[in-house]
């Protein structure tokens, strides 16, 4: 990868960084408005998709897109889940913990399925497994010794082996309640993921002062843990 950060000089001496659109959104606002983060219009920002401040220029980004962001430089740091920064596999710096948005990868299966998922294995050598992320499902099929065939979607996973599509899913869940309506039972834990706040290495570098000192007024304000073997 060919590193072509602009830096903060081409952006008035502003820091860019980047909040992820949904469910982890609401907790990132807050935790850098704790930390003293002027958050200017962050809290209804409506359709824009960038809010300026005198010291940060603030991205309003999907999720998943967030580790390109900061990855190839078009943000300094960033707020982003475990789960999208393994996915994406990218070179970004993880600076923190932030201990909010805990979820889990599950694999899980029919709870009424005719023939089990170890006849079947042992059957055809292999099993088909639907996901939104393929990487992390094949990392950790590979770990097992597992031989898969991945099967990539987009929307509902659950109805995959509903449907007789796969064998079994990998997905994130937090309480589980989706699975069981949509009678999966879970048959194994995949990982742990939760929010990080991350750079970019070249900003790290040329912004070490104040991107570190960001990072500490947060980690003075939310309940951390470094990385551990979540990973």
């Amino acid at each position: 990868m060919i590193a072509r950060n602009p830096g903060s000089r081409s952006r008035g001496g502003k820091l860019r960084i980047a909040v992820p659109k949904g469910a982890l959104y609401d907790d990132s606002v807050r935790v850098l408005r704790t930390a003293g983060v002027d958050v200017g219009g962050l809290a209804d920002p409506g359709r824009q998709l960038m809010v300026s401040t005198a010291d940060m220029d603030f991205i309003i980004a999907r999720p998943t897109d967030i580790p390109v962001y900061v990855a190839y430089g078009g943000v300094d740091v960033a707020i982003a889940g475990k789960d999208v920064l393994l996915e994406a596999d990218l070179d970004v710096v993880e600076l923190l913990d932030l201990g909010f948005g805990g979820c889990r990868f599950v694999v899980a299966e029919p709870e009424d399925a005719v023939r089990s998922v170890e006849e079947l294995y042992r059957h055809l050598g292999v099993i088909r497994v639907a996901t939104k992320y393929p990487r992390i499902t094949e990392k950790h099929f590979a770990e097992s010794g597992v031989q898969v065939e991945v099967v990539k979607l987009h929307g509902n996973i659950e109805l995959a082996p509903l449907i007789g599509l796969a064998d079994q899913i990998v997905d994130i869940t937090a309480t589980g309640s989706t699975l069981a309506q949509n009678r999966l039972r879970i048959v194994d834990e995949v990982l742990a993921s939760t929010a990080r706040f991350v750079a970019n290495p070249a900003s790290m570098r040329t912004e070490s002062a104040r991107v570190t000192e960001l990072a500490d007024r947060i980690a003075a304000v939310v309940p951390l843990t470094r990385e551990d073997d979540v990973s």
